[in-house]
């Protein structure tokens, strides 16, 4: 019997090679690097200012928090191995640097409100790959975890050129994937030239979103629209993208259309999406809706700085 050949597969798996193997190997060594250093601006900045109203003050300043949880989720450290870990640090660096306890870190997790991500500054406008993902939540001391087990939605908004994580949001599991997205535009403060989304985000709401945001440029959006999809008689200047991509498609045909128009190069945060549950966790620590809020954002602040370590240049062999 003879075997079909690979390419004779409806759906073969493709196979590649990456270019940049060394660097890469090199910034792979640099995410398990345990050098940990202490600006003199970062130890000034550790301790609270005084409030200066009545009351008890605060000891440590968000950026101590931070800085404490971050350390925490890149080594996946409870919060108790965490306060060890830094009063073993401190001790080490022979430093007089009060350390914040578990209870303090648990407590203002939820109250540390957005986070900013350090980006690569760029002055070109940037395409968006936007997807979406569930991330389960913490049952607590349950003795079995019940069968229809609570999660949560994140949606992440990533760089097609960088691969950086530009926007992110955590909403309840029933929110639709297209709601979120005005809201993740406005976390973008550089200029939007397009937008790759899958066909759960085929809605109005998102062709006007990209529309707004625009700002008298056309904002070219990728969204594969339903097999049944009609043109619209009298569309407005958002809806003249869908248009575009349902002619496009007709002429085309879905797999060309993916390769011609660039959406094809949406499976980038796909693996965005696969990176983060690989390193961070499937599942998030904080039992409070806005800590797991803060949670994912420095989990995308975290995967933001490996992503500037290297990343893999990878062409397709097969």
């Amino acid at each position: 019997m003879r075997y079909p050949k690979r390419s004779q597969y409806k759906y073969a798996k493709s196979r590649y090679r990456v270019r940049n193997w060394a660097e890469y190997e090199a910034g792979l060594k640099q995410r398990g690097d345990l050098t940990v250093w202490l600006s003199d601006a970062a130890l000034d900045a550790w301790r609270a200012p005084a409030s200066g109203k009545p009351g008890g003050q605060r000891t440590y300043a968000d950026l101590a928090i931070e800085a404490a949880l971050t350390i925490g989720m890149v080594f996946h450290l409870p919060l108790r191995q965490t306060e060890g870990f830094l009063r073993s640090l401190a001790q080490l660096l022979e430093l007089d640097l009060p350390i914040p306890d578990h209870t303090t870190l648990s407590r203002r997790l939820r109250k540390l409100g957005e986070i900013q991500f350090r980006r690569l500054p760029t002055d070109r406008p940037i395409h968006l790959l936007i997807d979406s993902t569930g991330l389960r939540i913490h049952v607590g001391h349950m003795r079995k975890p019940p069968k229809n087990r609570a999660w949560r939605k994140l949606h992440l908004a990533v760089d097609a050129d960088s691969g950086e994580i530009v926007a992110s949001d955590l909403t309840p599991r029933r929110t639709h994937d297209c709601t979120p997205v005005p809201g993740l535009l406005e976390q973008i403060g550089d200029p939007v030239a397009a937008i790759s989304a899958d066909g759960a985000y085929d809605s109005k709401a998102v062709y006007e979103a990209a529309h707004e945001r625009g700002e008298g440029r056309r904002v070219r959006v990728l969204i594969p629209p339903g097999r049944n999809a009609q043109l619209s008689p009298k569309p407005s200047t958002a809806l003249q993208e869908r248009n575009r991509n349902i002619r496009s498609i007709r002429e085309l045909g879905r797999r060309r259309w993916h390769t011609r128009s660039g959406y094809s190069t949406r499976s980038l945060v796909e693996n965005t999406v696969f990176r983060y549950k690989t390193i961070i966790g499937r599942s998030m620590r904080s039992r409070t809706f806005d800590g797991q809020r803060v949670e994912v954002q420095l989990a995308s602040k975290i995967l933001n700085t490996m992503t500037r370590l290297g990343m893999p240049d990878g062409y397709r062999v097969a």
